[in-house]
């Protein structure tokens, strides 16, 4: 089944605080590559690299350094096939804020999968086994 990958998906690959999560993250990315079936969204990778680089905890250190961000980012862009966002992606978002009560970038997710014909998306930010429209949610951390 196709799907697409959500950001924390990619953020947890990388963040050695959740050993459970990351390697699952990093499992399910291995996998969507072998076989095929995992798309990036533009706007995950925007997203991976402002918060794999973002101050967290009292040291202020950061998951990946600003250089590893923008090198995994230009790798994800060469192993994975990325969506990019249109102008009906971005109404599509707005229906989506106002139909289903998303956040705007939790729409804008959910916006490319709609407009693209995915039809689910790996994510631990929806509810799981929702479906919103055409799109169902999978929390690959709960299986």
């Amino acid at each position: 089944m196709i799907f697409l990958v959500d950001t924390n998906i990619l953020v947890y690959r990388h963040d050695p605080r959740d050993p459970r999560k990351q390697g699952r993250a990093r499992g399910l990315l291995r996998d969507g590559i072998a076989n095929g079936e995992a798309v990036l969204p533009h706007q995950a990778l925007v997203e991976f690299v402002a918060a794999t680089t973002r101050p967290i905890g009292p040291s202020g250190a950061s998951v990946l350094s600003p250089q590893e961000a923008r090198r995994e980012a230009e790798e994800l862009l060469d192993v994975f096939p990325v969506l990019y966002p249109s102008a009906e992606t971005f109404r599509l978002a707005l229906r989506g804020m106002a139909a289903y009560g998303l956040s705007w970038f939790d729409a804008h997710m959910w916006a490319y999968a709609e407009h693209f014909g995915v039809p689910a998306i790996m994510s631990e930010d929806f509810q799981h086994g929702r479906r919103y429209g055409t799109v169902r949610i999978v929390n690959p951390f709960l299986e």
